[in-house]
């Protein structure tokens, strides 16, 4: 997912996209969830894209951790 949020110490929010398709019309819509999930490093950034898992409750929203940062965002 990409990082929509990095404000929190080793916190970063996550939000998590996918495709649906819709029951009766067909159309594919976008959904998307976020997770919070935890950063130790601190590395990300807003806009990275990160690969999270999920791992025992750190806090009372945080039960993610990431594993990866895949790409970095590209600053304008």
């Amino acid at each position: 997912g990409r990082v929509a949020s990095n404000n929190m110490t080793k916190t970063a929010t996550v939000r998590v996209e996918r495709r649906m398709k819709h029951k009766l019309y067909g159309k594919y819509l976008t959904r998307s969830s976020k997770y919070h999930a935890h950063d130790e490093a601190g590395e990300c950034k807003t806009g990275d894209l990160v690969l999270i898992e999920e791992c025992r409750p750190i806090s009372k929203t945080k039960s993610w951790k990431v594993v990866q940062l895949m790409e970095k965002a590209k600053i304008v």
